[in-house]
């Protein structure tokens, strides 16, 4: 992580505004991360109706290991350079890159990576994955590729679909190669190739297989079901992230332990409606109420400790019904919200 100055902050929002006028036209409709206009549900619905709509029988989920740890300076002047001509902007990126970082009052050079933190951080980071995968990938996928191929690409992480599991391991073996020419490498511990799709649980059936592993993406587990007897790619929150956001929570009420019951409500309120609002997917609905009644206990852990009187149980229950409301869904279907903002 690296917190730039306030100048610093100010002058990469300038330069943000104007390179995203100039790389909108550029950057290719797979990807998403951190494009004006653009958010992770898109991101999500895109690829729950690629998987859904085209004939994809595989997903590789590819990691990128430490990506903005080992962004090349070099390479990222030069693919700024290729599209800018401007040497004003040339120097700012310059000197941000080159900064370095200081720690206790010593400084040290750094020669790779861009601190994440950072307000141009994001943008360069797209510029360098649009020319090390984006442009490769559309060209790979034509001429490389024997079936139907999809791509997402959210910032570093990436999940491509394949019809064939040939194409699948050929993808990856000349994927590794191609970022290994720009000082980049495939996470072989957080990179895998499933069978997924809508024959995945029949095929693995007929094997002796069991069910169809499943795949995170953007703070979701992936897996597949069906609906009205017709394949459907469901979303729950991942588990990892949901013990992490509650492991925060209790953190935090602990250390709002002697608050006014109301004030405390009202946060925890306050956060559970965000929490709803980027988790609150169709099929859901169960973990969901499983981080509700998480949040429950914990909240009545804190509460009992507050003093030696512990609070009447259908008391705190009224308290906690009134300030944290029940689960409810409020994104649509992702193939319904992809149809609209995509007529064609």
């Amino acid at each position: 992580m690296g917190i730039a100055s306030l100048e610093d902050k100010i002058v990469q929002q300038a330069v943000v505004t104007i390179l995203n006028a100039i790389y909108e036209v550029d950057f290719k409709g797979f990807s998403y991360g951190f494009r004006p206009g653009r958010s992770p549900h898109q991101a999500l619905d895109a690829l729950n109706v690629g998987i859904c709509r085209k004939r994809v029988n595989w997903i590789l989920d590819a990691d990128i290991r430490g990506f903005f740890d080992n962004m090349s300076h070099e390479w990222t002047e030069k693919f700024v350079q290729h599209r800018v001509a401007d040497p004003r902007i040339h120097r700012l990126i310059h000197k941000w890159l080159k900064a370095g970082v200081s720690e206790e009052g010593e400084w040290s050079e750094t020669k790779v990576g861009t601190p994440q933190g950072a307000v141009i951080s994001p943008l360069l980071a797209s510029i360098y994955l649009h020319y090390v995968f984006d442009q490769w990938v559309e060209v790979w996928r034509k001429r490389r590729a024997k079936g139907e191929v999809i791509v997402i690409r959210y910032a570093d992480d990436l999940v491509a679909g394949f019809e064939y599991r040939e194409d699948a391991e050929r993808f990856l073996s000349e994927f590794g190669e191609r970022l290994a020419k720009f000082g980049l490498e495939i996470h072989p511990d957080k990179t895998r190739l499933i069978e997924f799709g809508g024959f995945a649980e029949s095929n693995r059936r007929a094997r002796g297989g069991g069910k169809p592993e499943t795949f995170d993406f953007l703070g979701f587990t992936h897996y597949c079901g069906s609906k009205k007897g017709r394949f459907i790619v469901w979303r729950k929150t991942a588990g990892k992230r949901m013990r992490v956001k509650l492991q925060q929570l209790k953190q935090e009420l602990r250390r709002r332990m002697h608050e006014p019951l109301a004030q405390v409500g009202e946060w925890l309120g306050s956060v559970q409606r965000g929490y709803y609002q980027y988790h609150a997917v169709p099929g859901n609905s169960a973990t969901l109420g499983r981080f509700r009644h998480r949040l429950f206990w914990l909240w009545w852990q804190v509460v009992g400790r507050r003093s030696e009187r512990r609070m009447r149980w259908d008391r705190y229950r009224s308290v906690f019904d009134r300030w944290v409301p029940y689960p409810r869904i409020v994104h649509p279907y992702p193939s319904v919200r992809f149809d609209a903002m995509h007529p064609r």
